[in-house]
């Protein structure tokens, strides 16, 4: 594993009631109610709160790996991410896809983009041998 040298940032949350209860960030910036994947409460989940983390993250990431290649983002690159809950026997697993899409971008240029931010992306390294990742250009 490698290690920090140097913490550019620390996000810091406090959560009350698990899956059903509130998440408040320090600075107040994030504060929502929470509700399990599925029911008909009014709050997000955190398997939403990931897709979308990871989504942010993961177009920076894209942006760096665009710059190396000396090609230019397009101003309406978008992630799709979907992140699953499921079981496997009595253990929870999550699963996840990334339907990446950047317009004008030759395919071949657009994938190339797609796999080395899959590489840098912290989310990416953090998630990709934990949990079954799919990476796909639309």
């Amino acid at each position: 594993m490698t290690q920090i040298d140097t913490v550019l940032y620390t996000g810091k949350t406090h959560v009350v009631g698990g899956r059903e209860g509130h998440a408040k960030s320090t600075d107040g910036r994030l504060d929502v109610k929470l509700s399990p994947p599925g029911s008909t409460g009014a709050g997000t989940n955190p398997e939403q709160m990931l897709a979308a983390g990871w989504s942010a993250c993961f177009i920076g990431a894209m942006g760096k790996a665009a710059a190396k290649l000396k090609v230019r983002l397009p101003a309406d690159t978008a992630v799709d991410a979907e992140v699953d809950l499921g079981m496997a026997g009595e253990a929870y697993l999550l699963r996840a896809r990334l339907n990446v899409s950047l317009p004008g971008i030759e395919r071949a240029v657009a994938e190339e983009i797609a796999n080395l931010a899959h590489q840098t992306c912290p989310y990416s390294k953090a998630l990709k041998s934990n949990i079954d990742v799919t990476i796909t250009v639309v």
